[in-house]
């Protein structure tokens, strides 16, 4: 048979893999992805070594298929092989790599004690102040921290628990779902989140969603978001208390310009990442701004944006404070601002959105950071 024919045979074994998993057979689905693998590798012996983009391709792809295949010792010695040779292009060998990394994640986290849902989600900062395999400390920290704040508000909002507006989520929640970081190979700056599976296995009842339901639902929640924050959004998540608070939660991933330029996070299995740009940011912002009621005699007061750097919030008393240069203003009427939403970006610069009432303060319309 030809490269071409196994190849194909390799194909369609991956894709009723994938069927399977969708469908909660995992046995079948990792018994159906190692056949495709080893198909994969069969191919590769028929293959034309000149052709050097394909060989870079299927070798990538027997590789993928036996991590997916949880049979890391057999994806290591393709891997492995291969990397010791110099025929493959740059990208195969920095796919390669990468998955290397992703495996001894894996086996360290079977050998932690530790059980985590299947796959992991990479983060990548790209672009800007960041260098490969470095970024700003504060920068990765409140960024990692928004992405275990998404997880909580989706395990709440699958759990069917009332939109939280105060204080942090439960200890229910938070050990269904505990997002763990582990590294990865560099490129630009990246890591990896895992989703730790609670100790107490009836910690939700048999109809409650797992882990890896809550890690399927956040990349959606986040896909939507950018693709469609208006109307696929608004048949996501019905709520519009929720709704409000993923989709600020989700502009603020989204790169400003200042800092960085760019995040991908994307499921190791995969394809099609989810990027976000500056662009995506100012999407977010209006659909936002749509969904926010406007005040009645809004034609008769003057809007203003306060930057500064946010240095006091007190919700409970309904306000905020910003420091512009050597000053202060404090901005009122903070309603319906989340502490998720405004906690990540206390001691960073932002950029509020104020009304000017008729004495000149200031009334909060929205919040968003500014590097």
């Amino acid at each position: 048979m030809s490269w071409v024919e196994i190849h194909r045979r390799s194909e369609l074994l991956a894709s009723e893999a994938e069927a399977a998993a969708r469908q909660g057979e995992r046995g079948r689905a990792l018994g159906l992805y190692a056949q495709a693998a080893d198909a994969e590798v069969q191919a590769l012996s028929e293959l034309d070594r000149t052709k050097l983009r394909t060989l870079g391709v299927s070798v990538v792809s027997a590789v993928a298929l036996w991590y997916k295949a949880r049979r890391y010792d057999e994806a290591q010695a393709v891997a492995y092989q291969w990397l010791a040779t110099s025929q493959l292009p740059g990208f195969a060998q920095e796919q390669l790599k990468s998955l290397l990394q992703l495996i001894w994640n894996e086996v360290v986290r079977e050998r932690a004690g530790v059980k985590f849902a299947p796959g992991q989600v990479i983060v990548s900062v790209k672009g800007g102040e960041i260098v490969t395999g470095g970024a700003p400390l504060d920068l990765i920290v409140e960024k990692a921290q928004t992405v275990q704040l998404l997880f909580y508000r989706t395990a709440e909002f699958l759990k069917g628990l009332p939109h939280r507006r105060r204080g942090g989520p439960t200890q229910e929640i938070q050990q269904a779902c505990r997002p763990w970081l582990f590294q990865t190979a560099p490129g630009s700056y990246q890591f990896a989140v895992a989703v730790q599976e609670p100790k107490q296995i009836d910690m939700f009842k048999a109809d409650e969603p797992r882990a890896r339901q809550i890690a399927e639902q956040f990349l959606s929640i986040l896909r939507t978001s950018i693709d469609d924050p208006d109307e696929s959004l608004r048949q996501l998540i019905p709520d519009r208390e929720y709704r409000n608070t993923f989709l600020k939660l989700t502009r603020n991933l989204a790169p400003t310009g200042k800092t960085f330029d760019e995040m991908e996070i994307r499921a190791t299995d995969e394809t099609r990442p989810l990027i976000l740009v500056p662009a995506v940011r100012r999407t977010i912002s209006q659909a936002i701004r749509r969904a926010t009621p406007e005040p009645v005699d809004l034609a008769q007061l003057q809007e203003e944006t306060v930057r500064g750097v946010l240095r006091a919030v007190h919700l409970d008393q309904d306000w905020l404070e910003v420091t512009v240069g050597t000053g202060h203003v404090r901005i009122t009427q903070v309603g319906e601002a989340v502490d998720d939403v405004i906690g990540p970006l206390v001691n960073r610069p932002v950029a509020v959105q104020t009304i000017r009432d008729e004495r000149g303060g200031h009334i909060f319309r929205d919040i968003e950071a500014d590097a």
